[in-house]
């Protein structure tokens, strides 16, 4: 988590020293593609004021989250999530503001790409973290269990090594292939003591469900305490 907000707050001073140094010092070859572009449609550019305005957006979104912040050292859950969607909306809806700048025969065609990234983007994500969000559960068979949804698999009890109840969750050192966020963590992630593991976490929600099995240690729980207990129970049982 410490890394995520150090993260955003180098790209915050970026932005805002980016934005600062193409607004106020007029370095416009620091946009992308402007220098590719003739002179001619250069100084239209600069005379509609889109490298400005580009500038302005740029450094407006740092300063955007530099003023979000400190909404990540509260109680609020989701404060990494907000900065970035900020950043994110911010961004490429200025690029469909700044569209309006452009010159003349290529205006239609920059509006058309700028809405397009934004559907694209802002959409894809958003039916990311809402498949991410779906829930999951652990059933047991006469053989093996199995946890459902997203990251889920199938394991034979003859594969599980330990089956161990957990106050404490270890730390969550790196996400490898998973989805983390502040009440959730769903994939494979680094957990230190017990190296690449596959989570199904709640956070904030004790107890964990510690798996070993011969291929790899899993971490489960429900939001449920009671469902948690219930689930290491029939597993303890099972294997033993």
């Amino acid at each position: 988590m410490a890394a995520v907000i150090v993260i955003q707050l180098v790209i915050a001073i970026l932005f805002i020293i980016l934005g600062w140094v193409i607004r106020f010092k007029g370095i416009y070859g620091l946009i992308s593609g402007f220098n590719t572009r003739s002179e001619a449609e250069q100084q239209e550019l600069i005379e509609k004021g889109y490298p400005q305005k580009t500038g302005s957006l740029i450094f407006f979104t740092g300063i955007g989250m530099i003023l979000l912040f400190p909404i990540t050292f509260s109680s609020f859950a989701y404060a990494n999530e907000v900065i970035f969607g900020f950043m994110l909306i911010f961004l490429l809806g200025g690029m469909i503001y700044l569209s309006k700048f452009e010159i003349q025969r290529k205006k239609k065609r920059s509006y058309i790409i700028s809405l397009s990234l934004f559907i694209i983007i802002v959409g894809g994500i958003a039916a990311i973290t809402a498949f991410s969000y779906q829930g999951y559960t652990l059933k047991t068979t006469n053989n093996g269990f199995e946890i459902t949804g997203m990251y889920g698999e199938e394991w034979d009890y003859a594969n599980v090594v330990n089956v161990e109840l957990m106050n404490s969750l270890p730390d969550v050192t790196w996400r490898q292939n998973g989805v983390g966020l502040p009440t959730l963590s769903k994939g494979y992630f680094k957990v230190e003591g017990y190296g690449s593991s596959l989570l199904f976490i709640q956070h904030h929600s004790p107890p964990y469900l510690y798996i070993e099995t011969d291929e790899r240690p899993i971490f489960i729980n429900d939001k449920d305490p009671s469902v948690t207990k219930k689930w290491y129970e029939e597993i303890n049982d099972k294997v033993q």
